[in-house]
């Protein structure tokens, strides 16, 4: 038997075309599990349900290997795991096709191998190019990432603090704001009178 296995990172991603594609092959909808999570967690239930499902001889069906986990060791351990209980691994869309239940296949373990390193590979290549991004915009006085939501009567109540005097500790007192949302929303003020950074403790 063939057992679908579909994931996408957030809640906020479609499952669509992943399930598209498991349809296709012949898996119907009661046998495909799915996670609205990130590889990265341990806690994917649609994943374990898929794998209690799972008996010797069965097929594990996704659209990249990728789905199933998001390093190396993680998905090369899942895919062993597997194979010790004669149940197979199967892609529909990765450029190097896996079918791991053809065992004795060299090039289908090896094709494993391949895809997990190049997934993670360009995983950590993403990472680095989100953080140069935010390194540049930053250099730049550009804010990245999502909005923050503040209250305009505090900021305007440490608005009146500041230039009352009053220190960054006494500010954060009685507004309740913290030092970072402070400096960030507050308007600039020239250096060596702000009593924010001159009487700061």
């Amino acid at each position: 038997m063939e057992i679908g296995y579909v994931r996408v990172s957030t809640v906020k991603q479609d499952l669509g075309r992943q399930l598209d594609a498991l349809a296709s092959a012949g898996i119907s909808a009661d046998r495909i599990y799915a996670d609205k999570k990130s590889g990265a967690t341990t806690n994917r239930p649609g994943l374990q349900d898929a794998l209690r499902h799972a008996r010797a001889g069965d097929v594990v069906v996704v659209h990249t290997l990728d789905r199933l986990g998001r390093t190396v060791r993680d998905t090369l351990n899942l895919v062993h795991e597997l194979k010790e209980r004669g149940v197979g691994i199967r892609t529909l869309a990765d450029p190097l096709p896996i079918d791991t239940s053809t065992p004795d296949s060299p090039i289908a373990q090896l094709a494993v191998v391949m895809l997990a390193l190049f997934g993670e590979m360009e995983r950590t290549y993403a990472a680095e190019r989100a953080s140069h991004a935010r390194a540049v915009a930053s250099t730049n006085g550009r804010r990245t990432g999502r909005p923050s939501v503040v209250d305009a009567d505090k900021l305007e109540h440490a608005v009146l603090l500041r230039d009352k005097g009053l220190s960054m500790k006494e500010i954060t007192a009685k507004t309740g704001l913290k030092r970072t949302t402070l400096y960030r929303h507050l308007p600039p003020r020239s250096p060596g009178t702000d009593p924010m950074t001159t009487n700061a403790p």
